[in-house]
């Protein structure tokens, strides 16, 4: 059964217009979900260093206006033709990264870093050409494809994961990245395991969770 809602939503979003300049509260309108897409209330969002990397340090100009944000949960409002994995009231978090479950990036237990997460987003700009988002008649791209720094938003189904109903929003927002960062790069990449001895540079949240996987691996010496 199909769940559509066919009307343009007029809401508030950050809008970054350029480089190096303070993100501006604008009123955005979101279009429709097309096809294999889900148009998402958002109801948390956090910020990474990526979003003020690429406000800051971004030399690319094909990379404004846009509204950052890509670490966030929140609750599915319409669904576009095509899409049977969510409905609306669905709580999800988006993937900055998609998962198509086909290519064989995804078929295999070495990455996800899925094919379509990367030929449907401009490296220079870090959003697709295609969005739906424009203020004041204005296209505004989507960093990411996802743009959480916006009341609502619309990314394709394969860039959306569902979650428990009973999940507080506020906290599980942070694994969209930086929880899926910290404990990867321990657990996938640093490959820790028992009887590691581990040293912990920082304290920013995913070295937090680097921790938190030392911690779970129970490595026998550990030097912070």
């Amino acid at each position: 059964m199909l769940h559509l809602n066919l009307q343009v939503i007029k809401c508030r979003a950050a809008v970054a217009w350029e480089s190096n300049k303070p993100l501006v509260i604008e009123e955005i309108e979101v279009a429709p979900p097309q096809a294999n897409e889900v148009r998402v209330k958002i109801v948390a969002t956090a910020v990474c260093h990526t979003d003020l990397f690429h406000l800051y340090e971004n030399i690319h100009k094909d990379g404004f206006p846009v509204v950052l944000g890509h670490e966030a949960a929140g609750i599915v409002e319409s669904v576009g033709p095509g899409v049977t994995e969510f409905k609306p009231g669905d709580k999800v978090i988006p993937l900055f990264l998609s998962q198509c479950r086909e290519c064989n990036f995804c078929q295999s237990s070495k990455t996800n870093q899925c094919v379509k997460a990367w030929t449907e987003v401009r490296m220079d700009a870090m959003s697709p050409v295609d969005s739906r988002l424009s203020c004041k008649g204005t296209k505004i791209l989507q960093f990411s494809g996802i743009s959480t720094f916006s009341e609502y938003t619309v990314v394709r189904e394969i860039n959306l994961v569902k979650i428990h109903p009973d999940a507080p929003l506020d906290k599980v927002c942070l694994i969209g990245c930086g929880i899926c960062t910290g404990y990867g790069s321990a657990v996938n990449v640093a490959k820790i395991e028992e009887g590691s001895t581990c040293a912990v540079f920082g304290l920013e949240l995913w070295v937090w969770l680097q921790l938190w996987a030392v911690k779970l691996q129970e490595p026998r010496g550990s030097l912070l």
